[in-house]
């Protein structure tokens, strides 16, 4: 269970690392505005909202990263072969729209813009954030 929500906030880092970078990635909360529109609050609300939507988002990514990503690696386990392993960059990219679509519909929005390069980027981006983390963590290890 620690792992698992060690996992969680390494994917929420990753995210909001990727969207700092990549301005074609976008978190959005209908929540956070209507908290700030009716109480007035806006830096603690704000900001204590946008840190659950990034967690809510890397619980999101994780879930899918858990239950498709293995099937689909499966699947394509020929054409990983031919390309000597990028197009697991691809699949990544492919997790990420997944997790865009399935976060539609949530209150919190995750989206990609129409470029599919900015989903490879940010894949690699989170990728490797994630590596780092994970290692740093120990949450690779099993």
């Amino acid at each position: 269970m620690r792992s698992f929500i060690v996992r969680v906030l390494i994917n929420g880092l990753a995210l909001w690392i990727a969207s700092w970078i990549l301005p074609g990635l976008d978190i959005s909360t209908s929540a956070t505005t209507e908290a700030v529109a009716t109480t007035g609050v806006t830096q603690g609300t704000e900001t204590i909202g946008v840190v659950l939507a990034y967690l809510f988002i890397g619980l999101i990514f994780g879930v899918v990263n858990a239950f498709v990503r293995p099937l689909v690696s499966f699947l394509s386990l020929p054409i990983t072969i031919l390309t000597l392993g990028l197009f697991t960059i691809v699949i990544n990219a492919a997790m990420l729209y997944l997790t865009s679509w399935l976060s539609s519909y949530t209150p919190v929005n995750f989206s990609i813009d129409s470029f599919f390069w900015t989903a490879v980027l940010a894949a690699i981006i989170i990728t490797l954030i994630s590596l780092v983390a994970g290692r740093l963590t120990g949450a690779g290890r099993r």
